[in-house]
C-alpha cells in the first residue's frame, strides 16, 4: 500500500501539521510519498525529504499552487491517484478544502478527522462533538482521510533522505482567483503549535478587557492566545483566535480557559491538552468537569494576581 501525502506550507516552511499526517499515514503501511504543492517552494521540498519516513517527495512547482487554490490542487492530486492507495491530508483549512474535491473526483467516500488507524482500511473518528468515537471501515479501492493532528505524534524532522521528483498537473484551472489575504501577525506562538494556550471566553466583558486581562498573562507564559466562539462572535477578537468545534483544534502541555464556561463545541477542540485549568466564578460551569485544575472567582481579581506571581516568580 502506498501514500500520498498533502504537504501543508507556505512555500517556505513545512508546517507541522503535515509532520502528524506522515506519522498516520506510516500506519497505513507501505511507502509515505508527499505532495509539496506551491511556487517557490524548494525548501519546503526539501525539509520534506529529510523527515523520518518519507521515500518519495513529489514537488509541483507552479504559480498555479502558490496559494494553494482547491480548484487548482485537487486535480493534481486526482490525477496522481493513479499510483496511490490512500490520500491523506491533515484536517486543517487547507486539507479540508482539497480533500473533499479528491474524494468526489475519485467517487470515494472521505474519513474525515481520523483519530487512529486501527487497520490499513479502518478508522476511528469522533462524532457528536466529540463526544463518541466511530469505529469506520473503509470497502473503497481508495481512500481519501483527513488526519486531527493532535492525535498523532509528529514524525522526526530529520532522519529521511527521499529523493525529490518534478511533477505537472493541469495548472490554473481558472475556476479561482486569489485576490489577496488579510493576516493577522503575533509575537506569539501559533495556536496548533504552541506548548501552552490561555483563551477567554466571554466573561471578560468587552475586547478592551480581553487585551487588559489575557494579553499579559499570555505574555507571562510565553503562550499563544485563543478564545472562545462566544468571545470571537462578540467581536473582542478575530476569528483566527477560536478554539473549538469550528476554530481550531489543539492539544498544548497546558491550557488555561479563563471566563469559558465550557460549552461541548469549545471542549471538543481542546480537551485532549494535557494540563488544564480552569477559571470561572460558576463553579457549575462544565468546563470544570474536563479541568485538573480548577478555580472559582472573579477573573478580574485572579488573573491579574496570577499574572503578578508569575513575573515575579520569573525575576
Amino acid at each position: 500500500m502506498s501514500s500520498l501525502v498533502l504537504a501543508e506550507h507556505d512555500n517556505k516552511v513545512l508546517k507541522d501539521a503535515t509532520l502528524a499526517t506522515i506519522t498516520a499515514a506510516g500506519q497505513l503501511g507501505g511507502e509515505v510519498h508527499v505532495l509539496v504543492a506551491g511556487a517557490g517552494a524548494q525548501a519546503v521540498a526539501d525539509a520534506a525529504a529529510k523527515v523520518a519516513g518519507v521515500t518519495k517527495v513529489l514537488l509541483a512547482d507552479d504559480a498555479a499552487y502558490e496559494h494553494a487554490l482547491p480548484e487548482n490542487v485537487a486535480p493534481l492530486v486526482a490525477g496522481l491517484m493513479a499510483n496511490y492507495d490512500a490520500f491523506v491530508a491533515p484536517a486543517t483549512s487547507r486539507g479540508k478544502n482539497i480533500a473533499p474535491r479528491v474524494a468526489a473526483a475519485l467517487d470515494v467516500v472521505q474519513i474525515s478527522e481520523i483519530l487512529s488507524v486501527e487497520a490499513p482500511d479502518t478508522f476511528t473518528r469522533p462524532i457528536y462533538a466529540g463526544n463518541a468515537i466511530a469505529t469506520v471501515k473503509s470497502s473503497d479501492a481508495k481512500r481519501v482521510i483527513t488526519v486531527r493532528g493532535t492525535a498523532f505524534a509528529k514524525a522526526a524532522t530529520e532522519g529521511g533522505s527521499a529523493s525529490i521528483e518534478p511533477v505537472s498537473g493541469t495548472g490554473d484551472s481558472g475556476l479561482s482567483t486569489f485576490k489577496g489575504a488579510e493576516l493577522t501577525t503575533s509575537a506569539r506562538p501559533e495556536l496548533t503549535a504552541a506548548k501552552i494556550i490561555v483563551s477567554g471566553g466571554r466573561a471578560l466583558g468587552s475586547g478592551e478587557k480581553f487585551h487588559e486581562i489575557m494579553e499579559p498573562l499570555a505574555d507571562a507564559l510565553g503562550a499563544g492566545l485563543g478564545a472562545s466562539r462566544a468571545a470571537v462572535d462578540a467581536g473582542y477578537v478575530p476569528n483566527d483566535y477560536q478554539v473549538g468545534q469550528t476554530g481550531k483544534i489543539v492539544a498544548p502541555e497546558l491550557y488555561m480557559a479563563v471566563g469559558i464556561s465550557g460549552a461541548i463545541q469549545h471542549l471538543a477542540g481542546m480537551k485532549d491538552s494535557k494540563i488544564i485549568v480552569a477559571i470561572n466564578k460558576d463553579d457549575d460551569a462544565p468546563i470544570f468537569q474536563v479541568a485538573d485544575i480548577g478555580l472559582v472567582g472573579d477573573l478580574f481579581t485572579l488573573v491579574p494576581e496570577l499574572t503578578s506571581k508569575l513575573n515575579a516568580a520569573k525575576g
